[in-house]
């Protein structure tokens, strides 16, 4: 990738205040980007973008709820008004809920997971395509190995990223004619505040104890935001971080080993947790 591949170019992050999205908003500042920063926390929304203004970005925090069409539309809508153009969107933002399907009590969180994952990447993508469009620009969808193999106890978070795979490669036929790149980053365990925010199926964050998931050898989201940026210039179709190439390719010609697999040694540890919440 060269130095600056983003200088002068104006990205909108959704999904910003924190983990994969806030690593790729400082990486954009760095090479002189313009970024309108977006999330629901407007402290830390303004915190980072000074800390991006102070590594010689411009940036704008634009307070955030993906889940509401109304407020994408007025995301895209600011975004413009600072910065006069739109070259990429960055789609981060995520929840997940850990149960048994059938141990919900009811299907609120089920819908909220979808609402915040796909509905919102659907709310950006749509008031952000015609900019785009314009600059023949680049969508950036921040998924996960979860949808390209389905995990238990996620039923959820599987669902959202399941779509939005099928979303991005349909959209990305939609737009070869346009100039318009499509990228799908599906990361491994990523150490952020993911399993922090990381709900119980009575809608309980885990909090402190939710980060003891991670371990040292796990890639940070610094390294992650490097390998998004690097993607994003190179209008990579996708990339699938940790063993994800090996699990696809399992799951296509022996796919009951592969659900043993993940289920057993994999997901134990997962199991045991969500049935204790």
């Amino acid at each position: 990738m060269t130095a600056a591949p983003f200088l002068d170019k104006t990205v909108l992050i959704a999904g910003a205040s924190s983990g994969i999205g806030r690593a790729v908003s400082l990486r954009l500042a760095d090479q002189g980007a313009r970024v309108a920063l977006a999330a629901r926390r407007a402290d830390r929304l303004e915190n980072l973008a000074e800390e991006c203004r102070q590594r010689g970005g411009q940036a704008v925090s634009i307070p955030t709820d993906v889940a509401i069409e109304t407020q994408c539309q007025a995301l895209v809508d600011r975004t413009l008004q600072e910065f006069g153009r739109l070259d990429m969107l960055v789609f981060s933002a995520g929840i997940g809920v850990g149960s048994q399907f059938s141990e919900l009590p009811n299907l609120d969180l089920f819908q909220q997971v979808v609402q915040v994952n796909f509905y919102g990447a659907v709310y950006c993508s749509y008031y952000a395509l015609p900019p785009i469009k314009a600059a023949q620009g680049r969508l950036v969808f921040i998924s996960s190995l979860g949808g390209k193999l389905a995990i238990p106890y996620n039923t959820p978070y599987c669902a959202s990223k399941y779509g939005l795979h099928g979303f991005a490669d349909s959209l990305r036929m939609e737009l070869a004619e346009d100039g318009v790149s499509v990228t799908v980053i599906c990361p491994y365990w990523v150490v952020t505040e993911f399993h922090e925010h990381f709900m119980t199926k009575n809608g309980q964050p885990l909090g402190p104890e939710g980060r003891n998931i991670y371990t040292s050898k796990m890639m940070t989201a610094d390294r992650c935001a490097e390998i998004v940026l690097d993607a994003a210039n190179r209008q990579k179709r996708e990339v699938l971080l940790g063993p994800g190439r090996l699990g696809v390719w399992m799951k296509l010609i022996a796919p009951n080993l592969t659900d043993r697999l993940i289920i057993r040694p994999f997901m134990h540890s997962a199991i045991r947790r969500t049935r204790h919440n």
